[in-house]
C-alpha cells in the first residue's frame, strides 16, 4: 500500500509540474517599456481548465502526502 502511495505521489507530482509549467505568465517584459501590466483580465477556456486542474492536483497531491505520512512504511 505504501509504495503505491509513493508512485501515486510522484506521478501526480510529475503532472503537477507540466501543469505550472503550461500556465500562461502575465505581462512579462512589457512592463519594462511602459506598457500598464496592471490590467485585471479573468481566464477563459483552456487557461481556466489548467487552472482548475491544477488546484485539484495540489489538493490530491497534499491528501496524499499526508495519507502517506500517517500510514508510515
Amino acid at each position: 500500500m505504501f509504495s503505491y502511495l509513493n508512485v501515486a505521489e510522484i506521478i501526480v507530482s510529475i503532472v503537477l509540474i507540466m501543469l505550472f509549467l503550461l500556465q500562461v505568465r502575465g505581462g512579462g517584459l512589457g512592463g519594462i517599456f511602459g506598457s500598464p501590466d496592471t490590467v485585471f483580465r479573468t481566464r477563459r477556456g483552456v487557461e481556466r481548465t489548467l487552472f482548475r486542474l491544477t488546484i485539484l492536483l495540489l489538493v490530491l497531491f497534499i491528501s496524499i502526502s499526508i495519507v502517506s505520512i500517517r500510514i508510515g512504511p
